[in-house]
């Protein structure tokens, strides 16, 4: 595992936790010389995240749409900056590019990324390691969804358990460094 690839918030948020959590996983990443591959944004929870590996010495690939790019909010500082021609190009782009996924708290572009890999995960497109940093309780809920789905027997549970939730950052990377990944194939129920 040399690539993270991390998914968080274009705004910074009002829990002063989440821009502390971002600034100790930036630096935690590169202390341990982990690349990290994020969307490439200076703004928000993306440009603390950035900031803290680089200010730490760290390698820093960004992958940012276009249309972002040019309304000014593509990283000017980072090892590098990919542009693609969309936001489903970026998605898959981040995911070539890494090793293993972590989300920070975020909003509806953190839950999509977060959301899409793990259904391709699912589908078997995939088998990279998933976590989620609980900063502050924030994918409480998300735990507590997906649970839902399980008990209601329209998830499976060994897809539920691919997301790895921690609260403490070098313990989810060990985890997401030693999980096994299971091949369980998608069964699709037959009309």
């Amino acid at each position: 595992m040399r690539k993270i690839c991390v998914y968080c918030g274009s705004s910074i948020g009002s829990n002063p936790a989440y821009r502390e959590a971002a600034q100790e996983l930036g630096t935690l990443l590169a202390h341990r010389g982990l690349t990290l591959i994020y969307g490439g944004g200076r703004i928000g929870l993306m440009g603390v995240l950035a900031d803290a590996a680089l200010a730490a010495g760290g390698e820093v690939i960004g992958v940012i749409p276009g249309f972002l790019a040019l309304r000014e909010v593509a990283h000017p500082g980072l090892t590098r900056l990919e542009t693609t021609g969309s936001m489903h190009e970026r998605k898959a782009r981040l995911l070539a590019l890494t090793d293993a996924v972590i989300a920070l708290p975020g909003g509806l572009g953190t839950f999509d990324e977060l959301l899409e890999t793990l259904t391709w995960g699912q589908l078997g497109l995939h088998r990279l390691p998933i976590g989620a940093l609980n900063v502050a309780g924030f994918f409480d809920p998300f735990r507590a969804q997906l649970d839902r789905a399980v008990a209601d027997q329209l998830l499976q549970g060994v897809h539920r358990d691919r997301l790895l939730i921690d609260t403490e950052p070098g313990r989810l990377l060990e985890r997401l460094a030693t999980v096994g990944i299971p091949t369980v194939p998608k069964s699709f129920d037959r009309v």
